[in-house]
């Protein structure tokens, strides 16, 4: 497909990346088109899967939720639960908010929002390690993030 993209369409694709929510006149605008120009390459982008969805991004903190953990999850014996069973009772959790199944050192990275580290502890030790398969886990707490924009 990276062969149908041109340079246009890498310049579009620069400017929806850090704001999803812009008019096609605003792309236009910003890449040097018509509003309907931008809009049939948006259109199409969208068409071929390449564009998917509008992210809504929150702050976590305003809303209460001061703190973010990444969990590294080692399932003990893969045989014993399936990778489905597991993936869908852990999105259950509602404290979890991205669920990523990895190559490497742990089977799963999960991201987790809690209150605080009290808060992270109760889903740690209630939730995540009553689940049926979890071995072992690796916790590392979010300092700060910044958002880059992707390699186009």
């Amino acid at each position: 497909m990276t062969d149908l993209i041109d340079a246009t369409d890498r310049a579009i694709l620069r400017v929806v990346q850090t704001n999803a929510t812009l008019s096609a006149g605003a792309v236009g605008r910003a890449v040097g088109l018509s509003q309907p120009a931008a809009w049939r390459r948006l259109r199409r982008l969208r068409d071929a899967g390449i564009l998917r969805g509008r992210e809504l991004s929150f702050d976590m903190e305003m809303l209460g939720f001061g703190v973010t953990v990444f969990l590294g999850i080692k399932l003990a014996t893969k045989g014993r639960v399936s990778l489905e069973d597991f993936e869908r009772v852990v999105a259950a959790i509602p404290e979890v908010r991205r669920v990523e199944h990895v190559l490497g050192r742990y089977d799963y990275r999960l991201r987790i929002t809690a209150r605080d580290l009290a808060d992270f502890e109760r889903v740690l030790r209630r939730r995540v390690m009553a689940l049926p398969g979890v071995g072992e886990v690796e916790a590392n707490v979010l300092l700060s993030e910044e958002r880059l924009p992707g390699p186009l």
